[in-house]
């Protein structure tokens, strides 16, 4: 113990992180030699990370300033997280606003909401799965593929609408089977059948919105993005109440509002992609054509990720239509909860994005090693915030619930409202496992392992959440709070497999673009 003190804080740090290392390495059965690139610097950037500033290695004022440290992550991140959470916000207001107009209007918007997402998930995935490639190639200097890779997407957003009629024709047979009660099935076709007119804008200012991102160009994205929110708040507001001379609508006219945000989002952003020098560089208008090299592997990749993200959302509201169907009460605290929630939850996509195009990016350039530390750039970055916001839902709860409380009146919002207190607490438990997830997939979707993402959507959430919460309710009439142990549970278990699925480098030789000689 006396020689310890004569070490100095150099010195401890570095010899405590290559304990730490070679103990982990041989915990999880790695190789001599990977033990070696772990304890020795890999690049001169990594050198340089090791030994700028004080000398501490990985502080936090040297992974601020390297290569994929947490400056350059929030370069491309936070105008993502801002523009995330604007669009939580504005989804807060809108079931606000909802609240205030009824409790039956409230309690119809998520299952009603969830089902058209069912459908569009799939067209979302793979069109939004366009930022991987656009990532890649950028890493790789080849910014004429760029426009090419935009092109294909926008053909899968436009089948995407002709898809949206199918959904659209069957809205009632679609919202009786999930059987809710009679009181709120007439708004729920409503709600549904409205939203489907907006599918073709959607899809296409999310395909527009991965021309910047992949590039890490994500301030654009704030800008359009915030247009669309203020237009969507105010007429939200106008066609909910029927304010400033416009109709009352109620439930419709909050999706009308989402749906005419959506086109004006649309408007801008093909606007955009029109500039002159877009069209030179990354050939966004002579890039039409459907490319052999680029559309098979979208329909791949993009078609894997699709699958998953809507098998994801697939398995989730089958949880809400479970839930539904104990009560209108329990429907709407889970409502009210994962609106709350989505306050946390819609900042982190912005911080998945992010990893996905840094991930991408690095990979174009053929260095997974700083890939992998743009991840954990990443993780710190959620981790932290998700901490934040667990600690609120856990000790303040009541804190989110008063915006809903302004204006919502009788004993069964005070019932609902209490349930919704409980149901953050629980939230608060997995907050920090879902930013694992959220990050650790984001990166592999960046390298292109979208098949092991498929695979465990088809299992986790079923056999952890849904059959599980089925099998409680049905047969042993189970409470509200036990349904959401299940949902809590199969959280925490996706974050640490996915993190397993990081651990393992197979995504580090993955590449979802063509070769230079293809």
């Amino acid at each position: 113990m006396g020689n310890l003190r004569l070490f100095t804080l150099r010195d401890r740090v570095s010899s405590y992180e290559v304990f730490f290392r070679i103990l982990q390495s041989r915990l999880i059965g790695k190789g001599n030699d990977q033990v070696h690139r772990m304890t020795k610097p890999r690049s001169s950037a990594d050198r340089n990370r090791r030994t700028s500033g004080s000398g501490r290695v990985f502080a936090i004022g040297d992974r601020w300033r390297a290569p994929g440290g947490y400056r350059e992550f929030l370069n491309i991140a936070f105008p993502l997280i801002l523009s995330t959470a604007i669009w939580s916000i504005q989804h807060f207001i809108d079931r606000v606003f909802l609240t205030w107009y009824s409790a039956n209007a409230l309690a119809a918007a998520l299952p009603a909401g969830i089902a058209y997402f069912v459908f569009l998930s799939f067209f979302l995935g793979v069109t939004r799965y366009v930022n991987t490639f656009v990532a890649q190639y950028a890493g790789a200097g080849r910014p004429e593929r760029i426009g090419p890779s935009i092109w294909q997407g926008i053909y899968i957003a436009i089948a995407g609408v002709f898809a949206a009629l199918i959904p659209m024709y069957y809205a009632s047979v679609i919202i009786d089977w999930i059987g809710h009660a009679h009181e709120i099935r007439g708004q729920e076709v409503t709600y549904f059948r409205v939203l489907c007119y907006g599918t073709g804008p959607f899809l296409i200012s999310a395909v527009a919105a991965c021309f910047f991102s992949g590039r890490g160009k994500t301030w654009a994205v704030l800008y359009v993005n915030l247009v669309g929110t203020a237009i969507n708040i105010v007429l939200d507001y106008c066609l909910i109440f029927g304010a400033l001379g416009f109709p009352r609508w109620g439930i419709a006219g909050a999706a009308w509002a989402t749906n005419i945000a959506a086109v004006v989002t649309a408007i801008i952003f093909i606007a955009l992609l029109g500039k002159k020098r877009y069209r030179k560089r990354f050939a966004t208008l002579s890039g039409w054509r459907i490319e052999r090299e680029i559309f098979p592997r979208l329909l791949r990749y993009g078609g894997h990720s699709g699958l998953n993200f809507m098998l994801d959302i697939l398995s989730f509201s089958f949880f809400i239509f479970i839930v539904g169907r104990m009560g209108i009460r329990e429907l709407a605290a889970t409502n009210l909860a994962q609106n709350v929630n989505s306050l946390a939850f819609m900042p982190l996509i912005g911080v998945g994005i992010a990893t996905s195009t840094l991930v991408g990016q690095r990979l174009g350039q053929n260095a997974p090693d700083e890939a992998e530390y743009c991840t954990h750039s990443g993780l710190h970055i959620g981790l932290v915030y998700m901490g934040v916001m667990a600690t609120l839902y856990f000790v303040v709860p009541q804190l989110f619930i008063l915006p809903f409380a302004a204006r919502a009146e009788g004993s069964d919002f005070q019932q609902i409202s209490l349930m919704a207190v409980n149901l953050l607490r629980i939230v608060a438990i997995y907050c920090l496992f879902d930013a694992v997830y959220m990050v650790y997939s984001a990166a592999l979707r960046g390298a292109g392992d979208t098949r092991f993402s498929l695979y465990m959507s088809i299992s986790l959430g079923w056999i952890m959440m849904v059959v599980p919460s089925y099998v409680a309710l049905v047969y042993f009439d189970a409470g509200i709070y036990v349904l959401w142990v299940f949902l809590c549970a199969y959280v925490m278990v996706s974050g640490i497999v996915f993190y397993l699925r990081f651990r393992q480098g197979k995504w580090r030789s993955m590449r979802v673009i063509e070769g230079r000689e293809e």
